[in-house]
């Protein structure tokens, strides 16, 4: 690796299980029930769809095929933080292995480092949904904004077509560079306070075009 080189996916997954984890833990049980600004998701299933994601991501890093077919609920039992947590580390361990974001992977073929780059964006703006639907804030590392930034340009029009981003919304002129990654999946980033939290038509995870 040069100095010119992008950062690993598996350095910047650290970097946002980080922020992403801590997030997990400390939503309390009464708030599951809460809407989320992604329209189909509440929080419960917010928080069962980005634990399948980082299950089903393991075997994609390894360049093995993840299976989204079931809808297990991972929250049933009393230890799911716990688990979201070993989880994450594991899948944070899988795309740190050597060669995990070169080549290709999954069902599409897709460039291992877009797909890498998909779980990360998963974790990234899944936070900040998580975030807003129970009256917190997220603020991402900077290296991991920077570091999805283009790959996010690149596949928004395919996430667009199968209806996984909204249709992009204008930032403010002020807007951070997180910002403007939040209105390129179809978020509104700085919606009204008093406003429901869902935009219209925003899935925004990556993820099913990758498996």
């Amino acid at each position: 690796m040069t100095n010119n080189d992008p950062p690993r996916v598996g350095a910047l997954l650290r970097t946002a299980a980080a922020h992403a984890v801590p997030l997990v833990r400390d939503t309390p049980d009464t708030a599951l029930g809460a809407p989320t600004p992604c329209a189909e998701y509440d929080v419960r299933a917010l928080l069962n769809h980005l634990f399948d994601v980082v299950v089903n991501f393991q075997a994609l890093a390894a360049k093995r095929s993840a299976d989204f077919s079931g809808a297990p609920d991972r929250l049933a039992d009393a230890d799911w933080r716990d688990r979201f947590e070993d989880e994450t580390g594991k899948l944070v361990d899988a795309w740190s292995a050597p060669g995990a974001d070169e080549g290709t992977t999954g069902s599409l073929g897709l460039p291992a480092r877009t797909v890498g780059c998909m779980v990360l964006l998963d974790l990234t703006v899944h936070a900040w949904d998580l975030a807003r639907a129970t009256g917190r804030r997220f603020e991402p590392d900077p290296a991991v904004v920077e570091g999805l930034a283009e790959e996010v340009e690149g596949m928004a029009p395919m996430a667009r077509k199968a209806g996984v981003f909204g249709e992009a919304v204008e930032p403010p002129a002020d807007a951070t560079a997180f910002e403007r990654l939040l209105a390129t999946t179809g978020r509104a980033p700085r919606p009204a306070a008093t406003h429901d939290p869902r935009p219209s038509g925003t899935r925004a995870s990556a993820t099913t075009e990758s498996d």
